[in-house]
């Protein structure tokens, strides 16, 4: 059976970081990436051109491609999947994109790819400057999974709760994450690299990052399992890997009480779950996967 390519959106206004989040992952990942946007911007890395007919093609190092959007969507991603495989494929958004129809086109056109997360930047600086949320900044705070308050090293402390503030108004569920210059582990971005779960990480929110693996040779009763992940504590922020269930091998993530269970050949149960002081809940939750086991 053909895997699903994930895919993962980044939204926020010009100026937020976007590119500068791009320009982190490309540059310290050892994954094959396409990543898809409107406009190459301030990457510089070097590289090729490549003639493609819905896009044009930059390869880079690794076996990474960046793309700039010349045709429709749909046919730009079918190509990227067809000629270079890509492991994960990353799309930045424009910043006057509504990210609901995106996500929606993603999940109902684009049947060789899955939502991976959605990623929302928000401007610090910008939201103490100008408090007042548009439209489409209203739309794609909603959609976002993952909200990463950025540039916070350019407003007082004391600021921090009232931009946040901000950001719960239009979306309640999201983690959200403060940065400075998009600063932040790409294993709490994106379902990938389940075989490292070693993560203890303190960042600039000041809440440490800790992960814990769960490895099983067992099958895992699904009612119980579906019902574990449904319950899972707020500070999970992530959890990922492979699962087997009644009898059948799925690939497993989790991200802002999203749900993905896709068809893969996996031999054994091995699920990482990453989030802010985890080990709180670690023995409790692999208690539960425990008393999934038949």
């Amino acid at each position: 059976m053909q895997q699903r390519t994930p895919i993962a959106l980044i939204t926020g206004a010009l100026g937020s970081g976007k590119t500068t989040l791009l320009r982190q992952i490309l540059l310290g990942t050892d994954r094959r990436l396409a990543v898809l946007m409107n406009e190459f911007g301030e990457i510089a890395i070097d590289s090729r051109v490549l003639p493609g007919e819905n896009l044009r093609i930059i390869e880079l190092a690794g076996g990474c491609v960046c793309c700039e959007l010349t045709g429709e969507f749909e046919a730009a991603v079918d190509e990227i999947i067809t000629r270079f495989q890509p492991e994960l494929i990353v799309v930045e958004a424009t910043g006057v994109a509504e990210a609901d129809a995106l996500a929606v086109e993603v999940q109902d056109n684009l049947p060789q790819v899955r939502l991976d997360s959605v990623i929302h930047i928000v401007d610090a600086y910008a939201s103490i400057e100008h408090p007042e949320v548009g439209y489409t900044a209203r739309s794609q705070l909603r959609q976002a999974d993952i909200i990463l308050v950025n540039k916070i090293d350019l407003i007082d402390p004391a600021d921090f709760e009232a931009v946040e503030g901000q950001v719960r108004k239009y979306n309640d569920r999201a983690f959200l994450h403060r940065c400075l210059r998009c600063d932040v582990d790409p294993r709490l971005l994106f379902g990938l690299e389940v075989q490292r779960p070693e993560l203890t990480r303190t960042p600039h929110s000041g809440s440490t990052y800790h992960s814990f693996a769960f490895i099983t040779g067992r099958i895992l009763d699904r009612a119980r399992f579906e019902h574990l992940i449904a319950c899972l504590p707020s500070n999970v922020h992530r959890a990922k890997g492979f699962v087997q269930l009644d009898g059948e091998a799925f690939l497993f993530n989790f991200v802002a009480g999203r749900t993905d269970l896709e068809s893969f050949p996996a031999d054994k149960t091995e699920l990482v779950f990453i989030g802010p002081h985890l080990e709180t809940a670690q023995d409790a939750i692999i208690k539960n996967l425990r008393s999934c086991e038949k």
